[in-house]
């Protein structure tokens, strides 16, 4: 058979195999059966994870629409795609989806975690940085000034050969960063620019990628940021995991001294943690506050927490809001002088009244690890829409079992508790905990 036959045939097979695509507007809908053919038929896609319950993923829908009819109407290689990761669940489990909405980029199908924000030009900003030249040519001083005009954070690499090995890697550093890259043939450049405090410009000679992308990732979100929706996906998307973060209203009178006194402690653990403020007088914060165990009448107070695969929290026993104090709380917590903080709710008086025993972490290790009954845990978050609908069923499960002195049937709220052998990354989870074993048994399915 001749070559042309055979891409005939590749042809008429792709047409059968992608035509089945669904879209809505200009964002594809992927499903386990055409994910891959998708992936792998388009250079450049941009996939959401999501779930219609969430919250988050309703706000986000319409941005993330007219980011795909922007990129469609420019003609882009970039298709952006969505996921229903409560349907598609072996998708969310092969890509390890936690929370929703997840963004995930696709470049000739190796996956890259999004890191932008949420608007729509945000989303098309954010793609083409990583589509296009990752190192931008201006041509003269005045065209670089203009830039850092617009931008706090600018790299500029000075080289005589953009052929090197060396620049060729500072390339793939740059397509990771949320920062712009720029190379400037212009001989006064390296004569203007010199390295100094506070300046937005940095001279890159010689290099260490990884050192470079430790410097850009410390300096590319300020010494102080206000948490919002913009600024979360770079926080949380930080290779820093520790952050501080300051919990007030920005209406108070003593914001701006316990602004500057945060930000003298940013500038002291530069590059190992960030600085955050979350203002509680926000509506979209509530959730955030109610995560760390914190009230209104509480604040203004702080907490140290460490993002990896799970969150650890730590908590000042008393909050003296002076630098000397926090510098020291986060000393130790960075040197594990300090041990997590484990959030408790109060134990109900009727804790086990009903069928399904209710558990606390203050009541959790003798109940869920009593050698003489095998006990089934459900770990939910009241928000959850998994675990709404899961609830009734848990409760029949509770009623079967009630007279079987045993075993028993069990929940936890793990918004309100944490525990410090067991680390829960997505609801509901189910863990089963045999009587006479110091095993657990978990259920994936």
């Amino acid at each position: 058979m001749t070559t042309s036959v055979v891409f005939a045939f590749v042809l008429l097979f792709a047409t059968f195999v992608f035509a089945d695509v669904k879209k809505e507007g200009d964002v594809l809908v992927l499903t386990e059966d055409n994910f891959n053919e998708e992936i792998e038929s388009n250079a450049f896609v941009l996939v959401k994870f999501y779930a219609p319950w969430c919250g988050h993923c309703k706000s986000l829908a319409p941005e993330y629409a007219k980011a795909a009819s922007m990129l469609a109407g420019e003609n882009s290689l970039v298709k952006l795609a969505k996921v229903d990761a409560t349907v598609e669940t072996k998708l969310a489990e092969k890509y390890n989806i936690r929370g929703y909405p997840t963004l995930n980029f696709f470049v000739k199908g190796k996956s890259i975690e999004y890191t932008g924000g949420r608007t729509a030009e945000a989303i098309v900003e954010w793609v083409k940085k990583r589509t296009g030249k990752a190192i931008t040519e201006v041509k003269t001083v005045e065209a670089f000034d203009e830039l850092t005009q617009k931008d706090k954070l600018v790299v500029l690499v000075l080289s005589k050969d953009t052929l090197s090995n060396e620049y060729k890697t500072l390339e793939e550093v740059a397509m990771g960063q949320d920062v712009p890259f720029v190379f400037c043939s212009d001989p006064k450049m390296e004569e203007k620019y010199k390295l100094a405090s506070g300046t937005k410009v940095i001279l890159i000679r010689k290099f260490v990628p990884a050192e470079l992308i430790d410097f850009v990732q410390s300096h590319m979100i300020p010494l102080v940021v206000e948490f919002d929706e913009e600024t979360a996906a770079q926080i949380f998307g930080s290779k820093i995991k520790w952050h501080v973060m300051l919990f007030m209203a920005k209406s108070q009178d003593h914001y701006e001294p316990y602004r500057k006194i945060l930000r003298d402690v940013a500038l002291e653990f530069r590059g190992k943690a960030h600085a955050v403020i979350i203002d509680i007088d926000v509506e979209n914060h509530e959730r955030i506050i109610e995560f760390f165990g914190i009230s209104k009448k509480d604040c203004p107070t702080y907490r140290v927490v460490e993002l990896e695969d799970s969150v650890r929290k730590f908590k000042p026993e008393s909050v003296d809001f002076n630098f000397e104090a926090i510098r020291t709380f986060v000393d130790g917590v960075l040197t594990n002088a300090i041990k997590p903080y484990l959030q408790s709710a109060e134990l109900p008086e009727d804790w086990d009244k009903e069928p399904v025993k209710v558990l606390v972490g203050k009541n959790f290790d003798e109940v869920a690890k009593d050698p003489s009954k095998t006990v089934f845990v459900m770990f939910y978050a009241p928000w959850c829409g998994h675990c709404k609908q899961l609830h009734p069923i848990w409760d029949q499960l509770g009623e079967h079992y009630k007279d079987h002195p045993e075993i028993l049937i069990a929940k936890v709220d793990s918004t309100a508790n944490e525990l410090e052998d067991i680390k829960i990354t997505g609801f509901p989870t189910l863990k089963l905990f045999p009587k006479n074993s110091d095993t657990t048994v978990q259920n994936n399915s």
